[in-house]
């Protein structure tokens, strides 16, 4: 899954974007109203994370609402992306502001990594018509709360990346994923890409679930369930 950190306090920032990287997600981090505007306008995220208390980082009318600029601009051209903003502002009316402005939750500073996990999953399956949190395809089920992964019952022991790429193939069955697509699942900006990363990850997880649980299109991409365009679906 690949966030936008928007987040203007070094220290927070940095603490955060180490942390979600560690829990497997790809994460990308800007600082003030005019990169997050700018970012947001080209490139496309899982979700966002959003400070409301944002310093303009353009001309001075261009943030003087700060973090609900953001927002209210990405909602106004009808971008759905989930948002969830995370600030110090606890008083019900910033709250209400924010929810009404487009936020899809709402978590007040200081706060624990595990919630803000467990509130990414929960906007993520309904953002993505999911009641039910666990993946299943084929004999083989992904829970993202516990980052468990079975095949037929029998637990399979995964690396956090073997299991971001297995994930997003898992929520879309029969969806062709580019290796583009997948590596913005995996790497933040400035991390590295190695040029076979997506290939060998493909191999292992073909490996450990059965050489045909992962179809590929040659050229094209990659996709677990029925092949893309079989009306046998």
């Amino acid at each position: 899954m690949r966030l936008l950190l928007v987040e203007d306090d070094r220290m927070i920032g940095e603490s955060l974007r180490s942390a979600l990287r560690l829990e497997g997600y790809a994460v990308d981090w800007v600082r003030d109203v005019a990169a997050a505007k700018a970012t947001l306008s080209t490139e496309r995220f899982d979700a966002v994370l959003l400070d409301l208390g944002l310093p303009p980082g353009g001309p001075k009318d261009s943030g003087d609402e700060g973090g609900l600029g953001v927002l209210r601009e990405l909602r106004s051209r009808e971008d759905t992306t989930p948002v969830i903003v995370l600030t110090a502002r606890d008083a019900l009316g910033d709250r209400v502001k924010g929810l009404d402005a487009g936020a899809d939750d709402y978590l007040v500073k200081p706060f624990e990594l595990d919630e803000l996990c467990a509130r990414l999953r929960a906007v993520m399956r309904r953002h993505g018509g999911r009641a039910q949190p666990v993946l299943s395809h084929g004999g083989v089920t992904l829970d993202p709360s516990t980052r468990q992964v079975t095949r037929d019952g029998v637990p399979v022991l995964l690396s956090a990346r073997e299991f971001a790429v297995l994930e997003a193939l898992m929520q879309r069955p029969g969806a062709l994923l580019s290796r583009a697509q997948l590596e913005d699942r995996l790497y933040g900006w400035g991390e590295e890409i190695e040029s076979n990363a997506v290939s060998v990850y493909i191999h292992q997880l073909r490996r450990k679930l059965g050489a045909g649980f992962i179809g590929n299109m040659r050229g094209v991409g990659y996709f677990v369930g029925p092949a893309p365009g079989d009306g046998s679906a």
